[in-house]
């Protein structure tokens, strides 16, 4: 049950660039539903500045947060905490019926730990997600806060097993599709071209003639910050780069790895366009043509399998299996034989085809929007 009587007012939580393209659907489900349950939005600023807000809340019409936290940047436990400490007197001024929470920042965990410690249910958008490698932050944030969750919206299926082996009641357990892939569809034909996006760059449009060029995105932890591991990635990304350039949105975090290990150069002699963090609308438009993604992102994965683009994983695991097992993602590591021999699987055959799965048709949000009412009003 979701609060007291009369109480209607869900908290959605976003905090970092992942979350923006799940909380664009949900906000606007609310938005356009009958339910008497009403959206309140809280950005946590765990990740924020001008031109990411532009580029995201903007371009997907998010509506400007209710109410701003303003946390920034720093350790797990620092954020974490200060994420926490802001969030409960939010809580004591709305007296929301429920706190709804999307993905495994530490935003998602930091406001799930404060809503049930003060008795308000938690619902986990993207729950049941596993790697299997608890060395990543990710999986912890995930782990614990489907723990926490009253009801679970799965993206996969296949995710309910692993709830179930975690002992998480089936009652609580809602597959309702991709709210990400919701984006993906409802802004695919603004997609800014990649033509467009060079030349606005004073760049070389000739680099991405479509589906002749490739995309890169970088920022794992465990690939950027040992420079032997970046080094071996960016020497293997350059030898793919003789056949398919590559087009490389350096995320800040990798662009200050490669700066103090001295690794700009294996990038300047390569066919490898380094260019700045992009807008949503513009990696959509870099993606959709390309001819491969190598990635170590897990939404990157989802969004290439709805493309039917080829995604390289520069990962050994992903906590998001149903893009292997029916999607165009193949997961490689960090291995130079397997990453070139998938690449060249890519150059002769295409790559490997998938199929879009099951529930991934735009409208994961509008069924998360009519569960919700139906339990608050039960």
């Amino acid at each position: 049950m979701g609060g007291e009587s009369g109480s209607k007012r869900v908290l959605c939580v976003v905090g970092a660039r992942p979350n923006f393209m799940k909380i664009a659907p949900i906000m606007r489900a609310f938005a356009g539903s009958s339910s008497s349950l009403n959206a309140t939005l809280v950005h946590t600023g765990q990740h924020y500045d001008v031109a990411m807000k532009h580029a995201f809340f903007d371009q997907l019409h998010i509506p400007e947060p209710d109410v701003d936290l303003g946390v920034g940047s720093g350790t797990h436990a620092q954020q974490t905490a200060e994420i926490m400490k802001r969030f409960e007197p939010v809580l004591d001024d709305v007296h929301p019926c429920a706190v709804l929470v999307v993905g495994d920042v530490n935003s998602t965990i930091a406001c799930a730990l404060v809503a049930v410690k003060k008795g308000i249910p938690v619902v986990h958008v993207e729950a049941g997600l596993r790697s299997g490698d608890r060395g990543m932050p990710e999986e912890i944030n995930r782990i614990l806060t489907d723990q926490l969750s009253d009801l679970l919206f799965l993206t996969e299926d296949s995710a309910k097993n692993n709830l179930a082996k975690e002992g998480i009641a089936g009652e609580k357990i809602h597959f309702v599709g991709n709210v990400m892939i919701d984006t993906l569809l409802h802004n695919l034909a603004d997609a800014i071209p990649a033509k467009t996006s060079l030349s606005s760059m004073q760049l070389d449009s000739a680099l991405c003639e479509k589906g002749r060029y490739g995309v890169v995105t970088l920022h794992r932890p465990s690939n950027v910050d040992d420079p032997a591991v970046l080094r071996g990635l960016l020497e293997v990304l350059a030898r793919v780069s003789e056949r398919t350039p590559l087009l490389f949105p350096i995320h800040p975090r990798t662009e200050a790895c490669i700066e103090s290990a001295g690794l700009h150069a294996i990038l300047e002699k390569a066919a490898i366009t380094a260019i700045p963090p992009q807008g949503y609308l513009e990696m959509l438009g870099l993606m959709k043509d390309a001819q491969v993604v190598l990635t170590d992102s897990g939404g990157i994965q989802e969004e290439t399998t709805a493309l039917g683009v080829p995604c390289i994983t520069l990962r050994d695991n992903t906590e998001r299996p149903i893009t292997v097992e029916q999607g165009t993602n193949t997961i490689v590591g960090t291995d130079h034989a397997k990453i070139m021999a998938c690449y060249e699987d890519v150059v002769l055959t295409g790559g490997k085809v998938g199929r879009v799965p099951d529930l991934w048709d735009g409208n994961a949000a509008s069924r998360i929007v009519q569960i919700m009412h139906q339990w608050a009003s039960g």
